[in-house]
């Protein structure tokens, strides 16, 4: 008799043990779950931008924030694309064959969806410094007779074109990156949604 009032009792003290550890578990799993989800600014900081390049005029450079990282847009004229090609040859990669720093779309001269917008990160590949825009071309830029315009960093002297194209024997071993983007309208990109999930 007393052994199975002492079995009764071991069963009923395991039951409300484990019943009270599953309960203090879940206790604190749920703060722990909870907090490994991203902040609603988290969420926000590599949420897509959608930015309006109406009044982008050739020649001219729009600067969002995706990210946290600068993305350049650029309106590039005819003349611009023309100035391109007679580049080629100073370039490293005039081909864009390095598949990493841009989506399919992306991989040509231009490096973009459409010739007359740019759109890359403004960050060098080299050391992650900040290039300046020299759109002016020729030797009072200090940067060669040759210059045609483009991006230029001053942290090591990294130079790139107007499609974002690093040029031969400097630092930064690769192209700009151009980030995934769509066209929403003729005038409006979606800077973080890739052109086949825009239209897929």
């Amino acid at each position: 008799m007393t052994d199975d009032v002492n079995s009764g009792r071991r069963r009923l003290l395991t039951t409300v043990t484990t019943g009270v550890g599953l309960a203090g578990a879940t206790a604190l799993a749920v703060p722990l779950v909870a907090s490994m989800k991203p902040s609603a600014r988290a969420v926000a900081a590599g949420a897509p931008v959608e930015v309006d390049i109406e009044d982008l005029a050739p020649g001219k450079m729009k600067v969002i924030e995706w990210r946290g990282k600068p993305v350049w847009i650029l309106r590039r004229d005819e003349q611009t694309l023309a100035d391109l090609e007679e580049i080629v040859g100073e370039l490293s990669d005039p081909d864009s064959e390095v598949i990493e720093q841009q989506p399919a779309y992306a991989q040509n001269r231009h490096r973009s969806i459409r010739p007359d917008v740019l759109v890359v990160l403004g960050v060098c590949t080299h050391l992650g410094c900040a290039p300046t825009k020299e759109f002016e071309k020729g030797a009072s830029t200090g940067l060669g007779d040759d210059w045609m315009g483009g991006f230029f960093c001053p942290c090591h002297g990294s130079k790139f074109d107007l499609s974002g194209r690093v040029y031969k024997n400097v630092p930064a071993p690769t192209n700009l990156v151009v980030p995934p983007h769509s066209y929403v309208t003729e005038n409006r990109i979606l800077i973080g949604v890739d052109e086949t999930e825009a239209t897929g």
